[in-house]
């Protein structure tokens, strides 16, 4: 298939990238200007680097021209900083997914998969594990957002016929994750432990989340991509709940060492729980999360340790 990947240039587009090629697809990898290619491709893969703008008619119709699956990564803005400017959260992301999807109905482009947020669109929980069936209540900006992209494809779906997919993922983490933008609490810990740092808690250590490798994240969307179904909405997770004190003791086990920890007043925002059901994913698309948690933190650890900024410490 011919696919392009808004976005397959960072964390999770990348290794969902390299998961699609290694299916033989035909790929057209979209990213932001003077962003550099995140590895070099072999004359055997069939992987198009292009750059342009989200927000240009012309750039995107240029990029989904003749391909038969969208995938569409792009999010400009972060959970935790949304809610300062929502103007821009909803112009950068939901006008220029309005955008896209005009282009595609324009391009006849089929199919589009979309990476929601299993994190933020749910809001508190009214029960755990989270099916796709909870209310969606989201309190950041983000995940209103988010949600309304969603009712968007599902109604470009209605209106033009384009089938969407669209997966709302818990907590990725893994290599190529960005330390710099401090999303993530398994990187951001992972930093703070090779760098012999104190590592904030907010609250008691006890906040319990779902986090899922980012390999299992890019093996459901090379099921989505050829997915038929009649479901649009599945939720992507590890199905399994984690506290961030149980979260610091697997760092310890996989680096060796103890950790500070450095616990801080709890903030009111922060949800005590929030587990995702996955079984939906796992019957529909027959997928499965395959990367235990000890194995994905030993993994990042290592990635980590390989990069210049920590090959100095180590």
């Amino acid at each position: 298939m011919k696919i392009v990947i808004f976005g397959g240039g960072g964390f999770i587009g990348s290794t969902i990238a390299d998961r699609l090629l290694k299916d033989g697809h035909q790929l057209r990898i979209f990213e932001r200007p003077r962003v550099p290619p995140y590895r070099e491709f072999s004359k055997l893969e069939s992987a198009e680097w292009i750059t342009g703008d989200l927000m240009s008619y012309a750039d995107i119709s240029d990029a989904i021209s003749g391909v038969d699956v969208v995938l569409h990564l792009v999010s400009t803005t972060l959970p935790k900083s949304s809610n300062e400017d929502p103007i821009f959260d909803v112009q950068s992301n939901l006008i220029a997914t309005l955008q896209l999807l005009s282009a595609m109905t324009g391009n006849k482009v089929p199919k589009i998969v979309f990476i929601s947020s299993g994190g933020t669109v749910y809001g508190a929980p009214m029960y755990t594990p989270i099916d796709e069936n909870h209310p969606t209540n989201p309190t950041v900006s983000y995940g209103i957002t988010k949600l309304a992209i969603e009712k968007y494809l599902l109604l470009y779906k209605n209106l033009h016929g384009i089938s969407s997919t669209i997966l709302r993922v818990a907590n990725p983490y893994g290599e190529r994750q960005r330390i710099e933008t401090a999303q993530g609490a398994v990187g951001v810990f992972i930093s703070k432990a090779l760098q012999n740092k104190p590592i904030d808690i907010w609250g008691d250590g006890g906040v319990i989340r779902d986090y899922i490798y980012v390999s299992d994240v890019a093996e459901v969307f090379a099921k989505a991509v050829t997915y038929t179904g009649a479901q649009s909405v599945f939720n992507v997770s590890s199905g399994c709940g984690v506290s961030l004190n149980e979260l610091i003791n697997k760092i310890e086990h996989a680096i060796g060492r103890k950790v500070d920890r450095n616990y801080l007043p709890g903030r009111p925002f922060d949800t005590p729980i929030s587990i995702l059901d996955n079984s939906l994913a796992k019957k529909e698309l027959d997928w499965s999360p395959m990367v235990s948690m000890e194995d994905g933190i030993a993994r990042t650890v290592e990635w980590m340790k390989s990069q210049p900024q920590f090959n100095s410490r180590n």
